[in-house]
């Protein structure tokens, strides 16, 4: 098949997810941080609108309008918008997140690789007071791997030991979700592991605002999402994943569910109304947790599920719901979680010891291979995709799939 692509991306190139703690936790080489050029990862025919968005669909007529005043067709369409991730929903974070990194206020996104740099020391020089640690209300961008206390506790541990850290110094976790992680089995898991070390878990908060006085105290305001009730908090550090909102494209265009999110089957990732729509990453509309790892288990669906439909065949892939997130638990040490649809645990799910010599061996193999993941999807040189590379994935037929 002769095949024409326009692809539409708002930058030339990204900040790799996957690598963002490896280098802000320096455990993995800073230069890996961004992607190649978009360009580069496309054949040359391929129509680039880069630092462009769509602003409007509409897939009655098969079009689409880009935020230069273009107007695109098609014969089929893939979506990835991702979440509006922004600072803008919580008063003052913005003015807070620019004082200097001494003032213990680290803002966790993915907005540019300087950010990176700003936050090497997050959760370090924690001496005395409450750090907070934030997770907004799901779904958000950066779900499953934003639980960084364990981490922090482990540091707060050693700098005890050594006389750094005054007694009072605490780590708590504040969300206004009812869990820490919506996998349940995870979930269990990290309330175990916050009561053995004493993190203390606050769930039903949604943060407001946060200020820092004349005299340098630092002040968080919560709301509790289920009573209303409003309280100020002290904090002596601050590490915050901001709100995340659901493109306003999706809702506009008619192709949202009544989440806000991108209304599509969740084993084929076609859409549920539009046949000629297929969608994936963190903005589906289906329960899930959304990780850079679900987003790649889901690339060779599409792709192969939009090539036969071109074709005008039956689609074939199938999406099993496979999501993988780290479990951070201290410096050098790790787990994992890993589950289905209907958060059902997947095969190798959690099983890596907490402590001890597998620990630190799975630590250091997460990150090579996150390292590798990076390298082949957002590098410059080009093949099939995952999962193979050499050759396209292939999925049996209906009847036997």
């Amino acid at each position: 098949m002769h095949l024409k692509i326009a692809l539409v991306t708002s930058t030339n190139k990204w900040v790799q997810p996957q690598l963002y703690f490896g280098v802000a936790a320096s455990a993995q080489p800073e230069l890996k941080l961004e992607s190649g050029t978009v360009s580069a990862q496309v054949d040359p025919w391929s129509k680039i609108e880069a630092f462009q968005t769509v602003t409007k669909v509409n897939p009655d007529a098969n079009s689409v309008e880009l935020s230069n005043g273009k107007t695109f067709n098609y014969k089929a369409l893939v979506l990835a918008p991702g979440f509006e991730h922004s600072m803008d929903n919580i008063e003052g974070l913005d003015a807070l997140s620019k004082t200097p990194e001494e003032d213990n206020v680290f803002v966790h996104m993915l907005d540019h690789k300087e950010r990176v740099d700003r936050n090497f020391y997050n959760g370090w020089n924690h001496q005395n007071g409450d750090m907070i640690c934030y997770s907004p209300k799901a779904p958000y961008k950066g779900e499953g791997s934003d639980f960084y206390a364990l981490w922090y506790e482990h540091y707060l541990r050693q700098d005890r030991m050594h006389g750094r850290a005054a007694a009072n110094a605490r780590i708590q976790y504040w969300t206004p979700n009812k869990e820490i992680f919506q996998f349940p089995y995870a979930n269990e898991v990290a309330l175990d592991e916050c009561h053995k070390r004493g993190i203390d878990v606050m769930f039903g908060w949604e943060m407001l605002a946060v200020k820092q006085h004349e005299n340098g105290a630092k002040v968080a305001t919560f709301r509790n999402v289920e009573t209303g009730e409003t309280i100020e908090k002290d904090f002596n550090h601050l590490n915050i994943n901001p709100p995340s909102n659901a493109p306003g494209l999706l809702r506009d265009s008619g192709l949202s569910a009544s989440n806000g999110l991108l209304d599509v089957n969740k084993y084929t990732l076609q859409h549920n109304k539009y046949e000629n729509i297929f969608g994936f990453g963190d903005a589906v509309a289906f329960d899930t947790t959304r990780t850079m790892n679900a987003a790649m288990a889901q690339e060779p669906i599409v792709k192969n599920n939009v090539l036969r439909f071109l074709q005008g065949k039956d689609i074939n892939g199938v999406y099993n719901g496979y999501s993988w997130m780290p479990f951070y638990l201290g410096h050098s040490q790790a787990s994992n979680f890993q589950h289905l649809h209907d958060y059902e645990p997947a095969p190798m799910n959690h099983y890596v010891p907490h402590y001890g010599i597998f620990s630190r061996f799975y630590f250091g193999r997460m990150m090579k291979s996150q390292l590798g993941a990076a390298n082949n999807y957002g590098g410059i040189k080009k093949d099939h995709g995952p999962p193979y590379g050499k050759f396209a994935a292939e999925y049996d037929e209906l009847e036997h799939n």
